[in-house]
């Protein structure tokens, strides 16, 4: 027995996480499968690797402390930190590097699973989600990026059917690394750091605008909390090159572009080889059908991983930022070298699938659900009879249940509502005697309510079409003949 005095422990969720029912799920698992028909249809293969990796393998965001608790979860154990992956691309570059020898090359492989995020939570940010990724390991061709993108539109689109329109913004880094190269920072803080804050004030360009990001590229910025952002320490002159460099290139032509940009990099020799990339990539995207209604080049697009080397891409529905990014990506060719000390150029590109789902469930989409026929139970001393009845539905294909608890029939058939139950089955000692069962189309006696309204005179009459007797022998029949109208 429980000990009534006993402290009891409150029922609560950890922050950040959350709890999904039916529909969110069911939303979830046919976008995930809609998403791998089309990675698959490209040629990647699936691979599932562990929930958690030695933390020394993860790398990014592990401090230089004795706890590695920073941005992921971690926990010791027999003396080696291992922690929950904080995405799926790390444990695919220690994969790639433990399997060397034995993959082709290029190694194309798509994963999709729940990954973990040691940060603050917050509207719409949470500390467990799930992707779904394709990467290709071993090719340092442009088209192999185009590719990338290509796929990337079809898999969003795939996912969001009529919801709307798939939009990929690309761009890469070395534009931005050939722009810092004529750049001067405050002393005190090494050129990483300074080039970081100046990648993260681009980066916030949408949200903050010229004059937030002007702010952080110059002596830093204090928001409406009162919190202050130390900036990167430019010049005026400098913080103005940045602004009109990203701004530059929101124009309508992707040759346009390329040729501003040409210009403006033409002393950079990291910022040519980023504009002859994006040249080759802009050919074979429209090699593979992509146009300006699925893409274009943008500079502000930076990523907040640190591990881009080249191409970096975003995704959005209808080139909007109402909703934020569902997806990005890009070329990382340093990551597998942190296990084998030589360079093994990989692009990739994640959707985030709980973030897709949440901007579709925004935007009135929704997976309908369908729940299992229900056969309810008439008479406690009969209820073999309705297990018997529910294992024959199954036995032929069809969702089923027996209700198993103690309500009566009108509980019973709440029951079902909560389920999203179809079809309710029925045989009390009426339809016993006579050798048949009542179907109840719940979806059907529901859309007559709505549109009925008060007048019961209509609903008695529909209601012939609402419930049927069948003989107890065609059940399996009759009710797959209901689920089909």
């Amino acid at each position: 027995m429980t000990d009534a005095s006993a402290p009891r422990p409150k029922p609560r969720r950890a922050r950040g996480l959350m709890d999904r029912r039916g529909p969110a799920l069911a939303l979830e698992r046919e976008l995930i499968a809609n998403i791998a028909k089309v990675y698959e249809d490209w040629g990647f293969e699936p691979l599932e690797t562990p929930a958690f990796e030695y933390a020394e393998a993860l790398g990014k965001f592990l401090p230089d402390q004795d706890r590695p608790n920073e941005g992921v979860f971690a926990f010791e154990d027999d003396e080696e930190w291992v922690a929950l992956r904080y995405d799926l691309t790390a444990p695919l570059a220690r994969f790639v590097a433990e399997n060397f020898d034995a993959l082709p090359k290029p190694y194309r492989r798509w994963a999709a699973g729940p990954v973990w995020r040691n940060e603050k939570p917050g509207p719409g940010r949470y500390r467990e989600f799930w992707q779904c990724d394709a990467d290709t390991v071993g090719s340092a061709s442009p088209a192999a990026d185009a590719e990338m993108i290509a796929m990337a539109s079809a898999a969003l689109g795939a996912a969001i059917g009529d919801a709307g329109r798939p939009f990929l913004k690309v761009s890469d880094r070395r534009l931005l690394d050939g722009l810092l190269e004529t750049l001067s920072f405050t002393e005190g803080r090494s050129p990483e750091q300074s080039r970081l804050i100046v990648l993260r004030a681009i980066d916030k360009l949408d949200r903050l605008g010229d004059d937030g990001v002007r702010d952080l590229l110059m002596a830093g910025r204090k928001d409406a909390s009162g919190d202050f952002t130390p900036g990167a320490g430019l010049v005026l002159r400098e913080a103005e090159d940045v602004i009109d460099f990203v701004r530059g290139t929101e124009v309508d032509s992707d040759d346009a572009v390329l040729n501003f940009l040409a210009n403006k990099l033409a002393k950079s020799k990291r910022g040519t080889e980023g504009v002859e990339a994006l040249g080759q990539l802009q050919q074979c995207a429209k090699a593979l059908g992509l146009g300006p209604k699925d893409w274009r080049i943008d500079t502000s697009i930076v990523r907040g991983l640190e591990y881009y080397t080249g191409a970096v891409f975003e995704a959005s529905i209808d080139d909007t930022s109402k909703y934020g990014s569902v997806g990005g990506g890009g070329r990382y060719d340093d990551l597998v070298a942190r296990f084998r000390g030589e360079q093994v150029p990989a692009t990739g590109f994640s959707i985030g699938v709980s973030r897709l789902a949440t901007v579709l469930e925004a935007r009135g989409s929704d997976a309908v659900e369908i729940g299992p026929v229900v056969v309810l139970v008439m008479d406690q001393a009969r209820v073999a009879d309705a297990l018997a009845m529910a294992d024959e539905l199954r036995r032929a294909g069809v969702r089923a249940e027996a209700y198993l608890g103690a309500a009566g029939m009108k509980a019973q058939l709440k029951y079902a509502d909560k389920r999203a139950s179809p079809i309710a089955v029925i045989q009390g000692g009426d339809e016993l005697a006579k050798g048949v069962v009542t179907l109840k189309d719940l979806k059907l006696g529901a859309k007559i309510a709505s549109g009925l309204g008060e007048d019961r005179e209509a609903y008695a009459k529909a209601r012939e079409q609402v419930q049927v007797e069948v003989p107890r022998d065609q059940i399996v029949a009759a009710v797959q003949q209901m689920l089909a109208r």
